[in-house]
């Protein structure tokens, strides 16, 4: 596992903080969550942006339609 230091300032680490404590969470955890879901954004852009290349417009939508349902059920 790597160590990762990451440089901000005061009142973003206290908002953080705060938003750990909400989700009952440590920061480190909560940064790993919030790097995850970017990281499965970015997945799914790349996959999308893929399929798109192909040509394949029905798939691509379908692949919209899955994104929509997820993150519109919160």
């Amino acid at each position: 596992m790597a160590t990762l230091t990451v440089r901000m300032p005061d009142d973003k680490h206290s908002r953080l903080k705060a938003l750990a404590s909400h989700r009952h969470l440590s920061v480190n955890k909560l940064i790993e969550e919030l790097s995850t879901q970017a990281l499965a954004e970015f997945d799914s852009e790349t996959r999308f942006r893929a399929l798109a290349a192909t040509g394949n417009i029905e798939r691509g939508l379908e692949l919209l339609d899955k994104l929509d349902a997820k993150f519109l059920k919160g």
